[in-house]
């Protein structure tokens, strides 16, 4: 069957306007398959591929899903779409995904895109792209673009946008971006307080062949590591900056999610751990920061971004947390700590330089972690930025990919402070 652009709709109220989508993607040489995911009343074009085929439900009917009550049948729908693209995906069926709908049918479609590998085009035609789109995204590759207008009929602007969109579609379609045969690709994440210590990794391991992505640890750029772990595009993980734990743990703006580390962990990809910008907690602007918070070490960082440090008390609350998640690990997992600092604010005459919530935090870990040949904590006198540390990391990693490449050659190499 040829691959097409699958065109996601809900056709009882967007049929009209899903269909000038897939007339403009045809007249751009496109092939298209149109897909109805509305949970009302019956399409008002036919589709290529009915909600029936969707959800796999044969009997249902025009009044599709509105008797469980619209949030459980955009919920039921998201789900079924979701797992309709990805076996169509699967199956080799699908060039790209464009969706168009309000707030219940861009959770519909993007449900469905996130689901769906990174560089696959996706595209999403909403009303709500102008605003909080981040539980649309996630940490996927979805273009989303504004509808301006209501998607509510053909009019001057809506012909405008919606061919637009088309015509982007198509040409994410035609002209597929030809990706080289790549070195072994490895995630790492940083902050810009361990810029130094991920740069001079980065730069010593493309030395030694490597591709080297680096995520700004942001909550987003975790998960989205992750993701590339789990779908095979990474083959190896630096975690140097975990500091979005202690959004996690604490409360703050960048939380790592609760499952943060699993899928690194189960992929059992060679895994180097450190707890960079552990010191720190991220607020928006000065006056957003919480109340019980007010009296704490604080740092404006720019006018939208405001640190907090952490505690000994919380420092132990998020060693806990890690320890945790790590102790599941079947594959070798070191893990470095840099008594010297763990961000650029750390350090001696620096506003977050607190060698006692540190040594709770590197204590705690070290107590928690269930070492053994698997995983290992390895503490060192030196600076996270400092270069003998970011050395140490690579040989780290090194050691552990030599190691998972030929089990017979030995144990994990001593790291020597």
């Amino acid at each position: 069957m040829t691959r097409a652009v699958y065109a996601v709709a809900t056709m009882d109220t967007k049929g009209e306007e899903i269909a000038y989508v897939a007339q403009c993607l045809r007249a751009a040489g496109a092939a298209v398959r149109t897909v109805d995911v509305g949970t009302s009343g019956p399409p008002t074009v036919t589709p290529d591929i009915t909600r029936q085929q969707v959800t796999g439900i044969a009997a249902l009917d025009a009044g599709g899903l509105r008797d469980s009550g619209r949030g459980e049948a955009v919920t039921a729908m998201s789900s079924a779409v979701r797992d309709f693209l990805l076996a169509e995906h699967q199956a080799g069926r699908v060039a790209g995904v464009i969706g168009i709908g309000g707030s219940g049918g861009t959770a519909i479609a993007t449900a469905a895109m996130r689901a769906l590998p990174i560089g696959l085009p996706k595209l999403m035609v909403s009303t709500v792209a102008s605003g909080n789109i981040a539980p649309y995204v996630d940490c996927c590759d979805i273009t989303m673009m504004y509808s301006v207008v209501d998607v509510a009929g053909l009019n001057v602007v809506s012909r405008s946008v919606l061919g637009n969109a088309a015509h982007a579609m198509a040409g994410m379609v035609a002209h597929a971006v030809a990706v080289p045969a790549s070195r072994p690709t490895l995630g790492m994440t940083m902050f810009g307080v361990t810029t130094p210590c991920v740069t001079a990794v980065r730069e010593a391991l493309e030395a030694e062949g490597y591709d080297c992505l680096v995520f700004h640890a942001t909550g987003t750029g975790g998960r989205a590591m992750e993701n590339l772990v789990a779908s095979g595009l990474v083959q190896g993980v630096l975690d140097i900056t975990t500091t979005e734990v202690a959004d996690e743990v604490v409360g703050g703006v960048f939380p790592a999610g609760p499952h943060r580390f699993d899928r690194i962990l189960a992929s059992r990809v060679p895994y180097v751990v450190s707890v960079g910008a552990l010191d720190m907690v991220n607020f928006g602007s000065r006056e957003t920061v919480p109340e019980r918070f007010r009296d704490r070490t604080l740092h404006v960082h720019n006018a939208q971004v405001t640190l907090m440090r952490t505690t000994p008390a919380e420092n132990r609350e998020m060693a806990r947390w890690i320890a945790d998640k790590l102790n599941t690990a079947t594959e070798p997992v070191v893990v470095l700590i840099p008594e010297g600092g763990v961000s650029m604010l750390d350090a001696p005459g620096q506003p977050f330089h607190a060698p006692d919530a540190n040594q709770a935090l590197f204590d705690e870990l070290e107590l928690c972690l269930r070492q053994s040949p698997v995983c290992r904590v390895v503490r060192l006198p030196h600076h996270i930025n400092d270069a003998a540390f970011a050395r140490a990391l690579v040989d780290a990693f090194l050691s552990l990919s030599a190691t998972r490449r030929n089990p017979d050659s030995g144990r994990i190499q001593k790291l020597n402070p």
